[in-house]
Parts: structure tokens; sequence; C-alpha cells
């Protein structure tokens, strides 16, 4: 992987013993260079998923790049491997803010580590752009330098829970994982359930970055769902779904996972198992032609990153990066972080090719679209639902 640094040995310290940029200095950004940090997961059980974040933001800032920059400035994304864990997370932004004094934080991975951050980021006053995340604890309360191009678990449950009650399929059970992203998603699930009068009939959880299911298996049988919803990464719902096929072929319950899952990662760990497998997605199918941003982004992944193929992960990196690059064209030759976070903060409807994002300035979340998808055969797509609303801000 380009450009992937190994990170160092550091200590965390109590304190946060950073400030934001001094008068008249603004950090990550000199006469021909802005420079970015990112925390994500390029090692472990969830490594598919950072790689193919970043490759699509490259996939943009390379485009950028290649025309000279913004305002004559080439853009660097130093990247750190923080293996989805929180603690890590912690110290590799530390680094990136204390150390390598990057100008923003772009595209972090994961619930658990971007909430592990949160306090560090507003502490510095760093803007935190497009974490692959869901949570709503990165929604509300308004974070001035938090920005989310994505919809929220909250908007994935709602859209999964009614296409199953509109399906006569009430009877549902949550596999998660046991940490902040997997209770983020539980919570979406009970207020869906709730506001239809109706309660999860069981539950079972995994750890993080493992995948031992067996007694997520035998709990959640024992609600005799109908269908059953999957807050986790590829490996462990993977491991889950075929576990209880095993186990209880004959109850063939329905499965669906929210967007973070990975969705070519999950289709390959299933193999002949993920056929019905539905996924909630909160970009475009990169396949569908409805979608110019889809088709552009294909050939500059293509351009610069040819032995990778598209994804729903890869595409929201580059749907991310295109629109921080506007913002850095709208605030101007002269940029400071205030005048970025302000530039973004005009964009209303602005339009990818028919996906728009909007901000304002008390709210940063970009997108309500929500698509439902589901694998047929062996790892391929179908989109069979959408959100009446599309793309665009609340």
């Amino acid at each position: 992987m380009r450009h992937l640094r190994s990170l160092i040995a550091l200590g965390l310290s109590a304190a946060f013993p950073f400030l934001a940029s001094t008068a008249g200095v603004t950090p990550g950004v000199t006469n021909n260079a802005i420079v970015l940090g990112q925390s994500a997961v390029f090692s472990g059980p969830s490594a598919k998923l950072g790689a193919a974040m970043r490759e699509g933001a490259m996939s943009y800032f390379d485009d950028v790049n290649a025309d000279g920059g913004i305002y004559g400035r080439r853009i660097r994304l130093e990247s750190l491997d923080d293996g989805y864990e929180p603690d890590r997370a912690k110290a590799n932004t530390e680094h990136l803010i204390k150390d390598e004094k990057v100008f923003a934080l772009f595209g972090y991975v994961g619930t658990p580590t971007s909430y592990a951050v949160l306090p560090m980021v507003t502490a510095a006053r760093v803007p935190f752009f497009a974490p692959f995340t869901g949570a709503q604890g990165l929604r509300q309360p308004f974070n001035r330098y938090v920005f989310n191009i994505r919809a929220s678990y909250f908007d994935e449950t709602e859209q999964l829970v009614n296409w199953l009650t509109l399906s006569f399929k009430n009877r549902i059970a949550v596999f998660y994982q046991d940490d902040a992203y997997g209770k983020a998603g539980l919570d979406g699930v009970n207020r869906a359930m709730g506001r239809r009068g109706r309660q999860i009939v069981s539950t079972g959880t995994v750890q993080r970055n493992t995948v031992e299911v067996a007694d997520a298996v035998r709990s959640i049988h024992a609600g005799h769902p109908q269908a059953i919803i999957l807050i986790s990464a590829y490996k462990s719902c993977a491991a889950f779904i075929k576990a209880y096929h095993a186990r209880w072929p004959a109850d063939d319950p329905s499965y669906l996972n929210v967007s973070f899952v990975g969705s070519e990662a999950l289709a390959h760990e299933l193999g002949d198992d993920g056929d019905g497998v539905v996924i909630s997605q909160v970009v475009p199918y990169y396949l569908d032609p409805y979608y110019a941003v889809a088709t552009e982004f294909r050939h500059s992944l293509a351009q610069h990153f040819p032995d990778s193929k598209p994804s729903f992960n890869n595409l929201e990196g580059y749907m991310a990066a295109r629109t921080f690059v506007e913002g850095l064209r709208r605030a101007g030759p002269d940029l400071t972080r205030d005048k970025l976070i302000a530039a973004l903060e005009t964009l209303r409807n602005y339009d990818l090719g028919n996906f728009t994002v909007t901000f304002t300035p008390n709210n940063h979340n970009g997108s309500q679209l929500v698509l439902l998808t589901i694998i047929v055969g062996k790892e391929t797509f179908v989109p069979f639902a959408a959100d009446v609303r599309r793309a665009g801000g609340p």
C-alpha cells in the first residue's frame, strides 16, 4: 500500500499537549502542499475496510495533484494503521496532530476509533472529515469540527426494519459487535422497532477483531427469528451466517447488514452462502449508470489503482475526497482551518454526480441516502430498494 507508514512508538499523554494553530501559522499548509492525516485499519481481520477507504480517496487526490493541486498545493495523505483499536487510534492521532502537524484529519474508519479521538479533535480544533461510521455520537450533539458524508446507522437500520416489516417479517434478532459500533447499530434497530410497537426477539454478540460466534448463534436462535440484522465487520458476519446456516438450515432467516460490513469482502467471505444476503448502502452502487459520480470514480480508480476492483467502500473514499477538495477550493488560497470549515458550510445540494451533499453552519450531516442491495448468486450485487429521499442533507 502506497505511503503507508509505520506507527512510531509514542506514549499518549494524559492531557492533550497540543492546541490549535498559532496566529499566522496554519499547520499542514505550505506553499506547495496540504497535509492530511488518517488513522485507519490496515491490518487484521478488517484491513480491507481501511485499504478501500484510502485508495478511493487517493484516486481523486491523485487526479487533483496531477492537475497542479489546489492553488498550487498538492494534497498528501499521511495514513497510519490502528488495527481498528481505539488506543492505537488515539496514539496515531496525537502523533498526526502534534508531530506531523496535519491540516485536517480525513477518512478515519470505525466507530470505536472515531469516538476515542473525538475529544482530541475537539481540543485541538482540527477538522475531522468523513469518518467511515454512521454512529450518532459523531452527529449529535453538533460538533463544529466533524463533517459526515454518509447517512447514519439510525437511517440505515430504519430502512432495514421498514423493509422487513413490509415483508411481514416482524421477529427480528440482532447480532452485533460488542463495542460502540455494534451498540450504535443495536440502538438504531431498537428505535426502529419501537416506532412500530415491536421488540427485538433475541441478540448475540462478538468481540471486535474476532470470529468467535458460537455463543451468539445459540442465543439468537433461542428467539426463533425470521430475520437477523448484523452489526459487525465482514469476517465475523460471514462466520456467523455460515455457522447459523450450518446449525439450523431449516430456519432460513433473512440476513441483513449495515454498510460498514464491507460488502465485497463479505460477499467474498460468504461465497455460495452469500445468496440472498441484504446490505444497506450509503453510497450509490458503483455500476449504476444513473450516478455519474460512480462512472467518474471507476475511471479514476482504474487509472491510479489498476489492480483494485470498484467497491462501495472505495467509492465512499472517492466521494469524500471530492467533497473535501471542493471545500478547499471555496476556502481560497489563504487557507486556514476556520476558512475550510466556513467554506464547507456553504455547500448546498452540492452535486457530485446525482449524489448531493449539504452542510450548514449547524448541520454537518451531508447525506441521508440509504439504498438496499442484495447479493445474488456469488459476489454479485443488485440494488432492489431505495430511500425516496435519494441523496441530500436533511
